[in-house]
């Protein structure tokens, strides 16, 4: 069932809003409900974005998994900051997330990481992620060289290989609406500590 406009705007608490919109572009999007522009900066400032998979969420902050010596785990360790957007167009829905970036614990990364299926553990040994590549061949060497390595038994965490959790301190809502008469709600904190406040914004 999709929200009203009343039910949007009347939400009071952006996760409980963010997990309704997650649900319903879950049943509507064709691929990959979760996935999500990352933006980070460089040293100097210059932005960078690409597409991440949103691994978990909850009152908290939002969480995805990386290798840390990729472009952006490096971005990310230099400012531990970052933002995100969502855009789901089957239900011509954005969300955009702007905060603080932690390092999840090491229980959360090894639990997640047993979930990923072998050829993709295998996959966070062999590649070194936004490195140069001298050919296909030495990417599919590594992969064999890692998969006799790891042919029996569990295959450990790499500790360059965790997660980050997005710390919103502001989560901003916007429906498409006839005209661009767009509805638009942000919610904003000074902290991650601080309690909510609420504006709608124009169009």
């Amino acid at each position: 069932m999709k929200l009203t406009t009343d039910d949007f705007t009347e939400k009071s608490e952006p996760f409980a809003l963010f997990d309704d919109w997650l649900k319903e572009a879950s049943a509507t999007e064709p691929n990959d409900p979760n996935a999500v522009a990352l933006a980070t900066v460089d040293e100097e400032g210059l932005p960078d974005v690409r597409m991440v998979l949103l691994k978990g969420f909850d009152s908290k902050g939002f969480v995805f998994y990386t290798n840390f010596e990729s472009r952006k785990g490096r971005e990310i360790l230099t400012s531990m900051k970052a933002a995100m957007c969502f855009h789901w167009k089957s239900l011509r829905r954005q969300v955009r997330i702007r905060g603080p970036v932690e390092i999840v614990s090491d229980e959360e990364a090894d639990a997640y990481y047993e979930t990923r299926p072998r050829g993709s553990r295998i996959g966070a040994w062999a590649s070194k992620q936004s490195r140069p590549l001298e050919s296909r061949f030495a990417l599919e060497k590594a992969v064999a060289e890692f998969t006799a390595r790891y042919a029996i038994g569990e295959i450990p965490r790499p500790e360059y290989w965790s997660g980050f959790r997005i710390r919103p301190t502001s989560i901003e809502f916007w429906h498409d609406r006839p005209f661009r008469l767009h509805d638009r709600v942000v919610f904003e904190r000074e902290s991650t500590n601080d309690d909510w406040r609420k504006t709608r914004l124009y169009p």
